[in-house]
């Protein structure tokens, strides 16, 4: 899903915003009036209000009204931008934070510059649920473990889709730090970045979710209807609007009560629960392999896991894979932290 983009030749960008309120939609209007809004690719981008568009949207398209409708939120979704095509959802919201307002979400139907980890471009078919939101912390020990809060509300999110509609179990899972995966392939994608400003952490939240493309990787619809013969596909709209709630009922526990109170249904979710796999540890000049038993999270959000020889240890992202050795063993993307 990583891949070079490019925007396509005469297709101009459209920014929709309107909110869930009157006051929300007041807000969309003084943007809107005030050309407030900083967009990364200025030409040929026209800022309206919902109210304002003059056709119908394509088929295919968000649907503004649906999302809006659904949403029971307080905070989260409540005020919407939305786009046909734009180059990168996260870097609308994140160029604009101090003028949304906290919990604004911007969704596009095609991204051509989308991002994803260690400057990766993020590859952005039509049928993806591509969006990014906004909201604040004030401690920053924690800000790293949101992305793990987010994860988990795009899974339950999920299944309580597949729940109120008697659908066959998706089991979209959890691959440490920030992928999704679904039937051992990768169907989405977190990314989470974060400023300091007035003693708060602003931080923007990108998500790409596979809902109706089956390429590059697989899609929730396609694997549903190798499940099943039901007359259902998921919508955008309703994932995002149920996301959105799971996901400010587990940011309150978060805050209030801190990552443990999650931790158990985090655990259930991802990949990683006695997954042995190998990883390397730089012994002065050389490169030394271990084998290692994954237990958990440390209190920093790192790997938390024990060797052979009962050492524990904290392991952190390394981006280079390395060969599996053995085929009991799992191929790990880990370096050796410290010992703990």
């Amino acid at each position: 899903m990583a891949a070079t983009a490019s925007k396509p030749s005469d297709s101009p960008c459209t920014l929709v915003l309107c909110g869930k309120s009157a006051a929300e939609n007041e807000i969309a209007k003084s943007l809107r009036d005030n050309a407030a809004l900083k967009l990364a690719e200025n030409d040929g981008v026209s800022v309206l209000l919902q109210s304002e568009l003059d056709k119908p949207v394509e088929e295919g398209s968000f649907r503004v009204d649906s999302f809006v409708k659904s949403l029971s939120t307080n905070r989260f979704g409540r005020f919407l931008l939305w786009s046909p095509l734009l180059p990168s959802t996260h870097d609308v919201v994140s160029l604009n934070f101090g003028q949304l307002p906290v919990g604004s979400v911007c969704v596009a139907d095609i991204q051509y510059k989308g991002r994803g980890r260690s400057k990766n471009l993020w590859e952005s078919p039509k049928g993806s649920l591509l969006f990014s939101f906004t909201l604040q912390m004030e401690d920053g020990n924690v800000v790293p473990l949101v992305q793990y809060v987010v994860s988990l509300a795009v899974s339950e999110a999920i299944k309580e889709i597949c729940d109120k509609n008697g659908l066959p179990f998706v089991d979209v899972r959890i691959k440490w730090p920030n992928d999704l995966y679904l039937n051992n392939l990768k169907v989405g994608g977190v990314l989470c970045t974060s400023t300091y400003r007035s003693k708060k952490f602003d931080v923007s939240v990108g998500i790409g979710l596979n809902v109706d493309n089956e390429k590059p990787t697989t899609c929730l619809n396609a694997f549903l209807k190798e499940l099943s013969d039901v007359d259902y596909k998921f919508a955008r709209e309703d994932i995002l609007a149920i996301f959105f709630s799971k996901f400010e009922k587990f940011f309150d526990i978060f805050i209030d009560q801190g990552f443990q109170a999650l931790e158990e249904l985090y655990y259930k979710t991802w990949l990683h629960s006695g997954q042995r796999v190998i990883v390397q540890e730089n012994n002065e000049d050389k490169v030394v392999e271990n084998v290692v038993t994954i237990q958990g999270l440390t209190s920093s959000g790192y790997l938390l896991a024990v060797g052979d020889d009962c050492r524990m240890c904290e392991l952190h992202p390394d981006g280079n894979r390395r060969k599996k050795k053995d085929s009991s063993l799992q191929e790990a993307n880990y370096h050796w932290g410290v010992s703990l």
